[in-house]
Formats: structure tokens, C-alpha cells, sequence
């Protein structure tokens, strides 16, 4: 949530910050948060002076009784009476200038990182980053599709049946490289210095507001309605909110945590080849790096938790690209963006696998994050980063390493799962 101090002190750098994000109404809606704002620090001050007459008053009334003075006691009391009327309503108006302050501020989404470049659809993203070869696959080479049945790893005719479309069924070698990659992921992101963290999948509405997801992915997420309990789309938003309400001490920083979850989300999209197999699911696996960091180390944490992803890339032998995103095809929450996609060379595209993002004081102002130093507290600084998603990793896998005898598993891997080949 954008901070009022900071859009009094930068009104037309918040405006065009909106605009870059092709925030529809950011000119009326930072006007809206100024005029709220100035009505409800006139009525606060209305309100501080009210009560200080009051008591000044009750305070006289003590004296006026003691001196024997009843008459003029009554008048003045006569006076507190109607002061306390008008408190009474001065703090119900402050209620709701309150309240509507703070239904427009979380409309707003944050303002992109000066580096973020214009631009409003994916193609308008900036390459800044490609490594690797693209391969080149013998004749017969099919899409993970096909071999997903092929060699019978992965089914989702069975998943539709268990549950829908969108949750795949892993079996055989095909759930024994899903787990072979968690776990490489995690030893990889352990030696990065993370902590490996547990969470729950399951979260309230307080941690979905904490890191963004409500209300603005309000209908994206799974809700179990009967406990108003949200399955999470992302470890970030369970390892982000175990920092809720915290007032952090300088010595404690950087925190960096890794978490492995289940990951859930309502909008698989349209059927197509696009979005087709693993391209896209409603339940996926994922690991997420988190960082907290104070404000000044942020964006050189960035530049680290991007290596981090890259190099996994590398130990993957997967070609890849970093993008940095555009205003309009970056997320309501983020103030700068780098994508990580893989060559499917069976499919002909680049897939994204990863996304690392640096949201500033935006999640933090939400979660009242603080840090304590010099007797003062300050918004830190979050970050979080998939470290990485399975799917569209392994349907590179498959597709990049496959041959006529089979698809060959990469050497960094192999340790993990026990076989070299999926044949």
C-alpha cells in the first residue's frame, strides 16, 4: 500500500508512476486520497481541540463547585454537554473519512522502480540478459504432451477425474524427478544461505491483504468460504507474513527464507497450445526465496536472488533469458520485475519460469513491518522470487533432453532421482 506521506510529498512522480502502470484513474484517485486526507487531519485537529476544551472545562466546573459557585457550574457545564455532542460526531466522521481513505489507498497499486521501462503488453518487455544454446532436436522431437504419454509419467485424464482439469496426476519417474527437483532447488537455495521454512498452505485474510493478494486476486484464489481460508498461490504470501506486525532490530537483517509448497490458482485460462499440458495449471509446485532487507540493500538483493535463479538455470543446462518487465505487464504489487524464461524447443517459445521482485515498502506498509534503529522505526524492504516453479521447468526438461532411446535426465539431477534416462 502506497504510503500518503509519500503522494503529498511526490503528487505528480505518484501520477505518472500510475500511468506507467496503466492504472486506469490515477489522477482522480490521487486527488481523492489528498482531499480525504487534509478533510480528515482538519477533523482530527477539530477533534484534538474539542476534547482538550472539554476537559479544561470539567476542570473548571471542580473549582466553581468548590468556591460555592453552582450557577456559573451549571452554565458551564451546559457548554461540556454540547462539546461533547459535537466529539461524538467528529470522531464518527473521522470513522469514515478513515475508511475511505483507506478504500481508495488500496485500490492503488505501486509505483514502478525508475529503471522499469514503458510499455504495456509482454512484447514491449526488455531483454536484458540471454544464455545458452538453443537446441536442436531430432526429427522425431514431439511437446511434453506427447511425451508425458509416451512414457506414462504424467496423466492428466486421471487428475481431471480425481479432481479437474489443471491437477495433474505424477506417476512413476515422472514423480520421482518432480521431487528430485524440489529437492535440488531447496539444497541449492540452503546453500544461498536461505532458511528453509515450512508454511502452511492455507491462509487468512489478513495475510492475503499483508503481501497484496486481497483484495486485488480476491476471485483468482481458491476459498474455502465455511473458514474464510484461502489456499495460497505462492509460498511468499505464508513466509512474508510471519513478519506481520514485526518490529525487526537492525542486527536481524537480511532474512532470507526458502519454502516449498503446493501452489494453488483458479485461472489456469483458455485451451490452446499456449496454455496446454504443463503450461499452465491450477496446482503446481513451486519453491519461493524470500528476502526482508533494509531499504538501502534492496535492489544490489535484487540483482543476488536473480544470479541465484540464473545459476539454477545454468546447473539445468536449460538456454535462458532475463526480461526485465514493462509498467503494464508487471504485478499490482511490484516496483520492479525480472523474468526468467527457458527455450521449449519442442513448442518453439521461450516459457517464463520465474519471476524475482522487489516490492519496496509496498508489502510491508500493508504488514506494519518495521525495523527499530536510532530509537526510530522504518518500512523495510521485501522481496520474494520462484526459485523455482516445476512445471514449465520439467516440460523444458523433457522436451530439450529428448532423443530417439529416450529423454536424458540432466547430470545435476541425476544424483537426486536415480536414473540417467526416462525410457
Amino acid at each position: 500500500m502506497l504510503q500518503i506521506q509519500q503522494i503529498k510529498e511526490n503528487k505528480a512522480a505518484t501520477i505518472e508512476g500510475l500511468n506507467r502502470k496503466y492504472f486506469k484513474g490515477g489522477q482522480e484517485a490521487v486527488e481523492q486520497v489528498l482531499r480525504l486526507d487534509e478533510k480528515r487531519r482538519e477533523t482530527q485537529v477539530e477533534l484534538d481541540n474539542t476534547l482538550a476544551k472539554s476537559n479544561a472545562l470539567a476542570k473548571e466546573i471542580g473549582g466553581l463547585m468548590k468556591a460555592g459557585k453552582k450557577e456559573e457550574a451549571e452554565t458551564v457545564k451546559a457548554e461540556t454537554g454540547t462539546l461533547k455532542v459535537r466529539s461524538k460526531e467528529l470522531e464518527e466522521s473521522l470513522k469514515i473519512l478513515e475508511s475511505d481513505l483507506y478504500e481508495v489507498l488500496v485500490t492503488l497499486p505501486n509505483l514502478p522502480h525508475s529503471s522499469v521501462p514503458a510499455g504495456k503488453t509482454p512484447e514491449e518487455n526488455e531483454v536484458i540478459l540471454e544464455h545458452g544454446t538453443i537446441p536442436t532436436l531430432y526429427d522425431g522431437a514431439v511437446p511434453h504432451w506427447d511425451l508425458i504419454k509416451k512414457y506414462d509419467i504424467i496423466d492428466f485424464e486421471l487428475g481431471n477425474k480425481i479432481a479437474g482439469a489443471g491437477f495433474p496426476v505424477y506417476k512413476g519417474k515422472g514423480a520421482r524427478i518432480q521431487r528430485a527437483l524440489i529437492n535440488f532447488f531447496l539444497d541449492e537455495a540452503i546453500n544461498a544461505g536461505y532458511t528453509e521454512i515450512q508454511p502452511p498452505i492455507l491462509i487468512n485474510r489478513e495475510s492475503g491483504f499483508g503481501t497484496g493478494q486481497l483484495p486485488d486476486k480476491d476471485g483468482q484464489m481458491y476459498h474455502a468460504t465455511e473458514d474464510d481460508l484461502f489456499l495460497i498461490p505462492t509460498a511468499e504470501v505464508p513466509i512474508t507474513n510471519m513478519y506481520r506486525d514485526a518490529i525487526l532490530q537492525e542486527s536481524e537483517l537480511p532474512i532470507k527464507n526458502a519454502g516449498y509448497t503446493p501452489c494453488f490458482r483458479r485461472e489456469a485460462g483458455s485451451w490452446g497450445a499456449h496454455v496446454r499440458g504443463l503450461n499452465r495449471l491450477h496446482q503446481f509446485d513451486k519453491i519461493e526465496i524470500v528476502r526482508i532487507e533494509k531499504p538501502e540493500n534492496s535492489y544490489a538483493a535484487l540483482e543476488e536472488m536473480s544470479l541465484h535463479v540464473q545459476s539454477l538455470l545454468q546447473k539445468l543446462e536449460l538456454p535462458y533469458r532475463v526480461l526485465r518487465l514493462c509498467g503494464g505487464d508487471m504485478s499490482f504489487t511490484s516496483a520492479l520485475t525480472y523474468d526468467m524464461e527457458v527455450w521449449s524447443a519442442a513448442q518453439g517459445r521461450w516459457l517464463e519460469v520465474s519471476s524475482v521482485s522487489n516490492f519496496e515498502t509496498y508489502q510491508s506498509n500493508r504488514l506494519k513491518l518495521r525495523m527499530k534503529t536510532e530509537g526510530k522505526s522504518q518500512l523495510l524492504h521485501t522481496l520474494n522470487g520462484s526459485a523455482l516453479a516445476l512445471p514449465r521447468i520439467l516440460a523444458s526438461i523433457l522436451e530439450n533432453n529428448q532423443t530417439a532411446e529416450g529423454i536424458k535426465i540432466p547430470k545435476v539431477l541425476v544424483p537426486y532421482c536415480g536414473f540417467e534416462v526416462i525410457g
